[in-house]
């Protein structure tokens, strides 16, 4: 077996110094390896935790620092990183495959580098800091460790739908929805489509492209920085 790993650059790269030792330690210890030792907790209620702690914060910072998005895209903001890929990605930067306490069989299969091992330790680290620290210290770790990858997913967002944007926040600030005016020129095999939309009676936005979708997107665009940057009313 292993020799269990000595956690303390582990904590100084978490930026949290537990009360409970004890509780970091569970949140590595795996399953396998608890089946193995026997008589000590998995990391698996730790995990159940840290879920709901991560889930939290968040929707909390999704909403109140993307007030541009509205609900379906406040939901594909979430999942752009509560999904095993990106927890799995944080886990690995901040070293937790090599704090795992895997069993033998688990450790030879390359479980120190499996997605659904590594998210799942990473949510029962985010447990652990709840239970010792509180909401205050959760939230300040979850922040620290996703916000930034927030910030860029919705950035990505908004550039694959600047249409549904742009709906949105007609609706919100004129009770009302964009009108797309299109015209097109060029042979068939090489035609060019060109975009005009109207918000409230005004010409806001212009675009141009190879099909009718990209030629509305660039209009958008247009249209929804134009009112982003002018006060309404």
């Amino acid at each position: 077996m292993r020799p269990e790993p000595d956690l303390t650059e582990f904590r100084r790269r978490l930026g949290y110094e537990f009360k409970d030792p004890a509780l970091l330690r569970r949140a590595f210890a795996h399953r396998s390896w608890c089946a193995e030792v026997g008589g000590q907790p998995s990391n698996e209620r730790l995990e159940f935790l840290g879920d709901a702690v991560l889930g939290w914060v968040v929707a909390d910072i999704a909403y109140g620092r993307h007030e541009e998005l509205a609900e379906g895209k406040l939901t594909d903001l979430r999942k752009s990183v509560v999904n095993a890929s990106t927890l799995a990605e944080i886990a690995l930067e901040i070293g937790i495959g090599e704090c795992l306490l895997l069993g033998k069989g688990e450790d030879a299969a390359g479980g120190r580098t499996k997605p659904s091992i590594l998210s799942d330790a990473l949510e029962a680290v985010l447990g652990a800091v709840y239970l010792d620290g509180g909401t205050a210290a959760a939230f300040a770790l979850v922040e620290r460790l996703v916000a930034h990858r927030m910030t860029s997913a919705a950035l990505r967002l908004d550039r694959l739908d600047y249409k549904t944007v742009l709906q949105e926040l007609t609706a919100r600030v004129y009770d009302s929805a964009p009108v797309y005016v299109l015209s097109e020129s060029g042979p068939d095999h090489q035609k060019q489509f060109f975009a005009t939309v109207i918000v409230d009676g005004d010409t806001l936005g212009k675009g141009e492209g190879r099909s009718k979708k990209i030629a509305e997107q660039a209009a958008a665009e247009q249209a929804w920085m134009a009112l982003s940057n002018t006060p309404a009313g």
